[in-house]
Order: C-alpha cells, then structure tokens, then sequence
C-alpha cells in the first residue's frame, strides 16, 4: 500500500506498515526551512496516532546528503532586518528535536551522505540511526560564528572519551565509523541496499517493536571498520580534556602527529568566539541531566548570538558572498571577552517550552 502525500519540501508517504518522511529541497541539500520542521512534526503527530503505522522513516531526496542543516541565509536575514523568523526557527526545531527523543514508535533516519547541524538534530536524537559508505556528518557551525546547536551539547559530551569535543569544536567532518563509534549512529548499511531496508520495514506487522527494528537492521549491517578518530583516540584524550580551548591549542601544539595539524589547522580558522562559547557549552552540557536542559539553555544562546557580528561575518563568508574568508572580531582566542560570551547566554525573555 502507497499513500502519498506532498507538501512539496517534505513528502510523506504510508508503505505498508512504515510512515515515511522525505526531506525534498535536493538542490538545497535539503536545508530546513521553518515550513519544513512544521511539515515533519504535523507528519510525526499523524504516524504517531495511525494503528497503521509500525515505523516512522525519515530520508533525503537526492544524490547528495540527507539534510545539511538549517536554512542559514534565512536565519542571517532575519537576524540582520529583526524579524521574529529566527527566534520561531530555533524554537520550533528544538521542540522537535526533543519530540524526536521520546517518539513513541520506531523511528528510522537514514543518514546517507551529507548530513550536518539541523540535519544531526533529525537523526542523532532517534532510535534507529543508519549510516553508509556515504555519510559525510559534521556540526561546522563553529565555522559560521555560531556553535553546536539542535542538542549537540547534549549528544556531543556523551560521545566517547573527548570525541565529541573534538567534533564540536573544530567542525570537521567524519564518516560512518566514527560517527557509529562516537554514539551518534547505530549501524553501517550499504547505501544500495537502503530500498531494501524500506521494503522490510513496510513490511513488519503492525504491533512492530524497536527490537524487531534492530533484527532488521543488523541482518542489512556492514563493518564500518575503524575512522581517524578512534585510530586518534588517545591524542584527543590528551589534548581535549581541558577547559579552555587555549590549553587545547597548546596541547595539540606540543604533538607531532599530522592529525594533529590538521586539528589545530581547523582550530585557527573557526571563530574564536564561537569555539570559547561552544566549549562552555559543550562542558555545561556533560554535567546537565537531560536533553531538555541543554536545548533550552541553546536556545538562550541562539538569541544572544543574533547580537554577535562573527554571527554575520561567518555566514557572509560561507553563504552570501562565498569568500570562504571571514574576519571573526575578535581576531584571536586571547581577545575574547568573557562579559561577551555573558551576555551571548543570558536568559531568553521568553523560554523554550518543551
């Protein structure tokens, strides 16, 4: 059984038992918009109350990536005329992250290729998260002028050992073993045998559990092997464990290793404010208890971070005039101001409920 239904950026479809969502702006890498995380939590609320419905899947359209974040143009002309977009942006993705972690049933993300920032919210807080030969993830938002938003300082601190700082702070990207190896995916399947894996789970009876979701999934698995992260772990134990990122940088100075070059390469060219912002999120984030805790608390930096210029500058340079060159203000670590990053964290006037 076909049902379709299209909401042009996001498809929806009943096959057989499973409820499947389609990310559809393939040109855009399929960038959220706000329309889109509308679009997603009204077809979750509706898969949720179908009896039909066993499993929820969640896909990209396109060759090219699952999602690869927020529509950050969007947000950057918000932010600059006053508009409330951004402010309903954040607040309406939040609450579907967290809607994502406690979904009542099954629910399937098939991370095949580019999949980064608001793209790791959809996936990351799921229970079936899948991975291919293919995936490319990252949360690059350091890069921008921003920070790990969509629940990464909650994710993120729990990943193995210092991993999960390492990902935040320098943006980089990772593929699908470290991401498994890291906690923010489950399984290795073969991106040509992704229809398969659809076809088996539309499927499943209509009483299907997480368990038999898993059955499903590890007899489609393929090793991933081992990434450059777990290879690096213990040069990322060692220079990570600190608390400020200047004892980071110092640290990775003192190794020989080429990774760490290539580290400290993409430290230097993030914004130094949004490294010293994300870390103290990323360390507030490891003693916070719940998910809750850290979306709300990154919600009130959201807003604060609309007042910051390297905000701007950081996505002038990566999205509007495309010179990959920004000049973040302050220049260097040393300059950053602890009363700045203050009032980038003061709490919002109006919450995040979730």
């Amino acid at each position: 059984m076909h049902d379709k239904v299209d909401h042009h950026d996001i498809l929806r479809e009943r096959h057989g038992s499973a409820g499947i969502i389609r990310l559809n702006r393939p040109r855009a890498l399929n960038s959220l918009t706000l329309e889109m995380i509308r679009g997603i939590s009204a077809a979750l609320d509706d898969f949720a109350a179908d009896a039909d419905v066993a499993t929820v899947v969640i896909t990209g359209e396109g060759e090219r990536g699952f999602c690869a974040g927020g529509d950050i143009r969007a947000l950057h002309e918000s932010g600059r005329t006053g508009t409330p977009l951004a402010e309903s942006f954040w607040r309406e993705e939040f609450r579907l992250n967290h809607r994502i972690s406690t979904y009542p049933k099954p629910y399937v993300v098939l991370m095949d290729g580019i999949t980064m920032g608001g793209g790791v919210g959809l996936s990351s807080h799921g229970r079936h998260r899948v991975v291919t030969e293919r995936t490319r993830f990252a949360m690059p938002e350091t890069g921008i002028g921003y920070f790990p938003d969509v629940g990464a300082t909650w994710l993120l601190p729990h990943a193995s050992g210092e991993v999960g700082i390492w990902m935040g702070l320098t943006g980089l990207e990772v593929g699908a073993a470290d991401v498994i190896y890291a906690g923010l995916a489950d399984v290795q399947v073969a991106a040509f045998q992704l229809p398969e894996l659809v076809d088996t789970l539309a499927g499943l009876s209509r009483g299907a559990s997480s368990r038999d979701v898993d059955v499903v999934l590890k007899n489609l698995s393929t090793d991933p092997g081992k990434g450059p992260l777990r290879l690096n772990t213990s040069l990322i134990e060692r220079c990570f464990r600190f608390g400020s990122v200047g004892e980071i940088v110092t640290a990775l100075m003192a190794e020989e290793a080429e990774f760490a070059g290539e580290t400290l390469r993409a430290l230097e060219s993030r914004s130094p404010t949004s490294l010293t912002l994300a870390l103290y999120l990323l360390h507030q984030g490891r003693q916070s208890r719940t998910l809750g805790e850290c979306l709300r608390r990154e919600f009130g930096a959201c807003l604060g971070i609309l007042n910051s210029a390297d905000f701007y500058e950081g996505i002038r340079a990566a999205v509007i005039d495309k010179d990959r060159n920004p000049k973040w203000t302050p220049a260097t670590l040393d300059a950053v101001d602890r009363a700045a990053i203050e009032a980038i964290l003061q709490s919002p006037e109006s919450p995040l409920v979730l």
